[in-house]
């Protein structure tokens, strides 16, 4: 398995944007198509309908029961989301030669790591996660420096918002780009660290076991 590059999620991230009317699996045909990639994809899909959800639950004249709708949506998608992560990480870790195969049930997978390498406290599905929403920060921000019912002091706001933006997604690919790079030659490691989403979990989230009980 060929591991990832910046660039090459960069320009997924854009490009699916670009034409958010394509289906995941459509995506898939302009990747190579591995099972890696089924989840950055899947990641950057939920991204994009989480950060749909989270601009509907800030309307005030809709009713309370829309609100709730768009607020479980957003959980279900943050878990979807999150989920995603793992899976980026378990298939860079495989490809890496660090992991055995793994699967969810595993709450911590032993890594393989190389003497005197050092853990990255991110991970490498946590930057791929990170530059999915700079995207939508960017595409989002590049719209409102072209909105023309906007006075152009608006318009320079943005612009110069969306130049920090841009120049963070930069910063963001070059770590990721490293941190795989060190990586592959032993000099650095990160782990599967399993979200542990207990407010989702009927048997952890304490108001869900006072519910089920009654």
């Amino acid at each position: 398995m060929h591991l990832i590059t910046s660039h090459f999620v960069t320009t997924f991230h854009d490009t699916y944007l670009a034409n958010p009317s394509w289906s995941a699996s459509s995506v898939i045909d302009n990747t190579d198509g591995t099972e890696l990639w089924k989840w950055i994809i899947k990641n950057h899909c939920n991204n994009c309908l989480l950060w749909a959800e989270e601009d509907l639950a800030r309307r005030v004249k809709v009713s309370d029961i829309d609100i709730a709708m768009n607020k479980r949506a957003i959980d279900r998608y943050n878990q979807a989301r999150n989920d995603a992560i793992e899976c980026i990480d378990e298939q860079l870790l495989i490809a890496l030669k660090l992991v055995d195969a793994i699967s969810a049930q595993t709450d911590s997978p032993i890594v393989k790591v190389v003497k005197d390498a050092r853990l990255n406290s991110e991970t490498a599905g946590s930057m791929v996660d990170r530059m999915s929403i700079l995207a939508l920060k960017i595409c989002a921000m590049r719209q409102q420096t072209e909105r023309i019912e906007v006075d152009e002091a608006h318009r320079l706001m943005c612009h110069r918002k969306l130049e920090r933006l841009n120049e963070q997604r930069s910063d963001l690919g070059a770590c990721l780009d490293e941190l795989l790079a060190d990586t592959q030659a032993g000099r650095a490691y990160f782990k599967v660290y399993r979200q542990f989403k207990m407010y989702n979990d009927p048997q952890l989230n304490p108001a869900l076991v006072a519910e089920s009980k009654l």
